[in-house]
């Protein structure tokens, strides 16, 4: 039987970004804790923010896995997956058309495609799934979702009745749409979009403008992305007899969020509360006596609904404590204290030299690990 005595610890990470995926991170911090505390109870819960390692989050927490392959955001084949259990499906658009899928990393500003995401998510819905939760977080494309409803089957037609080329800047050509295949096709489906940010379609605060440059857009190619994503807005707005372009987080992911919203029927939610609800983390909470968080930098923008803040905030509710683990932290004890952080464990504390935490940090992490168990874990007790 489980000593009584013994500690019950959570190790619910993110990934830390380009090193080590979320479960390597709780496997470490895990290892460390059981050089101090070899009785310790620790349960290991990868999260995800809706980006990239959603779908590895679902599979974590008991979800099938399902390969397909699906054109990735150049139309060069990419086998992806998305996760199941019953009727219930994650799809992860970073995977399928995402940055990480672009050919040797080139950018493809004007023509980058998310018909992947929607070809992944017609494969849900073939195999049966009426409730899908899409992650949207790190798209190659600036196109309004429009590849993604054709993959749905949605067509898009310029002024010869010919389907107009993938990509952002096609949207400027199209005259008419036809969207019966795609409303028959999503009837009866409930859509959940992980979204942590609240832009509009266009304009300053838009996609093309403000997350134009990351995905190699530009000053020029911002604004004619800009215009095409209007015109396609307008376009949509005629048909639907609806015009969403300014609702928060149309934006998302190059406007992804807008044909969610304005196609699809979807309902927007913070990424990282869909995936404690996925994982079943409010229930797993009951009985803990620390939980460990963590991404590979906290710093600003973790305070603004990543997933340490979000896995802080549900702990914190519990009246359980948390510490986060790191690559390198810019926050200081108080502004960590805000998102109910009590201490921050870097690997930077450990090894200064940053490629070495780089090439080293599951074995850095398993000493951040033993620093918990430390700090954090009364002594056993002695019989």
């Amino acid at each position: 039987m489980p000593d009584a005595d013994a500690p019950r610890v959570l190790v619910a990470s993110d990934k830390f970004k380009g090193t080590l995926t979320a479960a390597e991170v709780a496997d470490a911090v895990s290892e460390g804790i059981h050089r101090v505390r070899p009785d310790a109870a620790v349960e290991r819960i990868p999260v995800a923010d809706g980006g990239d390692g959603t779908v590895a989050a679902a599979v974590a927490a008991g979800y099938d896995e399902v390969p397909v392959t699906v054109a990735g955001p150049t139309g060069r084949p990419v086998r992806t997956r998305f996760a199941r259990r019953g009727t219930t499906a994650v799809v992860e658009l970073a995977d399928a058309s995402g940055l990480v899928r672009l050919p040797g990393g080139k950018p493809r500003p004007m023509d980058a495609t998310s018909r992947g995401a929607g070809e992944v998510l017609a494969a849900a819905l073939e195999a049966g799934c009426t409730d899908v939760v899409l992650g949207i977080g790190g798209s190659a494309s600036t196109d309004g979702g429009a590849g993604l409803v054709r993959a749905l089957g949605a067509r898009l037609l310029d002024g010869d009745g010919r389907e107009v080329p993938e990509g952002g800047a096609g949207l400027a050509r199209i005259v008419a749409v036809d969207l019966a295949a795609v409303r028959q096709r999503a009837a009866g489906v409930r859509l959940t979009v992980a979204c942590d940010v609240d832009n509009p379609l266009t304009g300053p605060h838009g996609a093309a403008a403000v997350y134009g440059p990351q995905k190699g857009a530009g000053p020029a190619q911002m604004l004619e992305l800009d215009d095409a994503l209007a015109h396609w807005a307008r376009v949509v707005a005629r048909v639907t007899g609806d015009d969403v372009s300014r609702a928060p987080g149309a934006g998302a992911a190059g406007g992804v969020g807008f044909a969610a919203l304005a196609l699809l029927g979807a309902t927007l939610r913070p990424g990282i509360e869909l995936v404690l609800d996925l994982v079943g983390f409010h229930d797993r909470l009951a009985g803990a006596d620390l939980v460990v968080t963590g991404e590979g930098a906290l710093d600003e923008q973790t305070l603004r609904g990543k997933a340490p803040a979000g896995v802080a905030a549900a702990a914190r509710d519990a009246g359980i404590p948390v510490v986060a683990v790191c690559g390198h932290s810019t926050l200081d004890d108080a502004r960590l204290a805000t998102a109910g952080i009590r201490a921050a464990y870097a690997l930077t504390d450990l090894e200064p030299d940053v490629q070495r935490c780089l090439t080293d940090g599951a074995r850095l992490l398993v000493g951040l690990g033993e620093r918990i168990a430390t700090d954090h874990l009364p002594a056993a007790v002695t019989r």
